[in-house]
């Protein structure tokens, strides 16, 4: 997995590359926990996301869960075809705001 972090103004943009598994998720969530209270905005740009597990998903909800207390909203965009699907039948779809 490869995270390409940038700025604009005060809203985070994560490029997510390759596979968030139960190895790799945790660095993705230090990677957002790190950057809390320097952003008003995340987006998530998961355009060349290959694979994303039970720990990926998990990682997702609990960044989503401290942002909406403190109403930061959080977008996940460019999604593929197979994470939309991993998306849709584990319930997700319903739950994060996917774009």
């Amino acid at each position: 997995m490869n995270i390409i972090k940038e700025y604009d103004d005060k809203e985070l943009v994560l490029a997510v590359e390759g596979r968030v598994d139960t190895i790799t998720s945790q660095d993705l969530e230090k990677e957002i926990n790190d950057e809390f209270g320097n952003f008003n905005s995340l987006i998530l740009d998961f355009s060349a996301l290959e694979y994303i597990s039970s720990a990926g998903l998990r990682v997702l909800i609990a960044t989503q869960k401290k942002l909406k207390s403190d109403d930061i909203p959080m977008v996940i965009k460019n999604v593929n075809d197979a994470i939309k699907e991993i998306f849709r039948m584990s319930g997700f779809d319903k739950i994060l705001k996917i774009e």
